[in-house]
């Protein structure tokens, strides 16, 4: 009997990179491959890079020569957002064998089947622009929570970002598939489902005839989300504040199924500087998001996530984005230190930020993101609320979220692992 060929995976970067990485893991699978864990010895490493910071590409670098050392004879295959972006790049990192660009990715199990180490490493990949097809894909590492992808790409063009570049047009998946996948997930027994894509807001675009036409909305969507029998609860990851509408928070506010918790992108409380990121919005309009989200949700965890040290921010800018961050009736932050990305319009824009204020300013808006949280969760105290416990252990400890998004930690117990439990805060 042939031995099978065994596949190790790493993801790097969002949650949309790892609903994909667990796809092309299930693909494999179908291929005849036996998946191993990154640590263990396999024929075969897929990193799934990001590249939105410099950080994710450093680290692909290291996990490339981890292999190098620890298994010569593998092959080493590159896909992701910096493989699309700078394939020749990567080609020339000593030991990795294949480059698949956004378009190929998906093409994984063929690309292999025609690959043997020691050739000079192998590109697929093709001109963003030419990308307008949809790959729907959903994580599903355990059963207590699922990523499920239903759009991708952008059309938005930030100046700071460089994710239209690494992934194309918006496009998505269809109310009818985003459906019938979450149909899927309850036959496993998932009992929470987190929406993910780039611009989740902006689903509904669908290529035709070479043409890009809005054919369904993010409001049809959660709608008839709402309606599989079998999953408990369903979380929007993120939404341009200028994509959600009070449609769509009243909707939750109702619902059953949706939890009530939005991650609201914010990027800077400054209106000069949302000016120069080339955002959307201004402070006035994320104001009135937040305040229409908590009139009729105040028990609503909102999540924001802000980039310091945006070229041209002053002290005066940055301590306008604090007090306005600090006023905000909002429970966390995700702060992210602004990097350098090439063929991006924030490098036109002067002076730089040195890069030790950068990171004494994200410093300051962590803490300000715990102090927000401790609040949040101080207003709750007292309260039952229901909390979907995860199933692995650790140090002989179990977490979970509540509803709103307020962890939990207690001593392990086996009957409480995947299940929702009622908890007195």
């Amino acid at each position: 009997m042939e031995k099978r060929r065994t596949v190790a995976f790493h993801t790097l970067g969002c949650k949309l990179n790892y609903s994909e990485t667990s796809t092309l893991s299930r693909m494999l699978e179908l291929d005849g491959f036996e998946k191993r864990g990154f640590d263990d010895h396999a024929d075969v490493y897929v990193i799934n890079t990001c590249s939105v910071t410099d950080n994710a590409d450093k680290e692909c670098r290291q996990l490339v020569r981890r292999i190098q050392r620890k298994a010569p004879g593998s092959l080493v295959v590159i896909t992701g957002c910096y493989a699309q972006l700078k394939p020749k790049e990567i080609a020339t990192i000593p030991g990795v064998d294949l480059v698949l660009g956004a378009a190929e990715k998906f093409n994984i199990g063929r690309h292999l089947k025609e690959l043997s180490k020691g050739d000079s490493a192998k590109i697929s990949s093709c001109e963003i622009e030419d990308i307008n097809g949809f790959h729907s894909s959903f994580s599903l590492s355990d059963r207590t929570r699922s990523f499920l992808k239903v759009q991708d790409g952008c059309d938005y063009n930030c100046s700071f970002c460089t994710i239209p570049m690494a992934r194309g047009k918006s496009r998505s998946d269809t109310v009818k598939n985003a459906v019938q996948n979450a149909e899927q997930l309850a036959r496993k027994a998932v009992k929470e489902v987190v929406l993910t894509g780039v611009n989740l807001g902006d689903f509904g675009l669908q290529t035709a005839h070479d043409k890009t036409v809005r054919k369904e909305t993010f409001f049809e969507l959660v709608q008839e989300l709402d309606k599989v029998d079998g999953i408990e609860r369903f979380r929007i990851s993120s939404i341009e504040p200028n994509l959600l509408t009070n449609d769509i928070i009243e909707f939750v506010a109702n619902s059953k199924r949706f939890m009530p918790h939005f991650h609201i992108p914010l990027q800077s409380g400054c209106d000069k500087i949302l000016g120069l990121m080339r955002r959307r919005y201004k402070t006035a309009l994320y104001t009135e998001r937040v305040k229409a989200i908590k009139a009729i949700m105040p028990h609503c965890a909102i999540g924001v996530d802000v980039i310091v040290g945006f070229p041209s921010e002053s002290p005066e800018d940055f301590q306008e984005t604090f007090d306005y961050l600090h006023a905000l009736d909002i429970s966390y932050l995700h702060v992210f230190t602004y990097s350098e990305r090439d063929n991006t319009k924030a490098l036109e824009i002067t002076p730089v930020v040195p890069m030790n204020l950068r990171h004494e300013r994200n410093k300051i808006l962590r803490n300000l993101s715990y102090m927000k949280m401790q609040f949040f969760t101080q207003q709750h105290e007292g309260e039952t609320r229901k909390v979907l416990f995860e199933s692995h252990e650790k140090n002989g400890m179990m977490e979970g979220y509540t509803d709103n998004y307020i962890r939990v930690t207690t001593p392990y117990r086996a009957e409480w692992a995947n299940a929702v439990v009622d908890w007195k805060l």
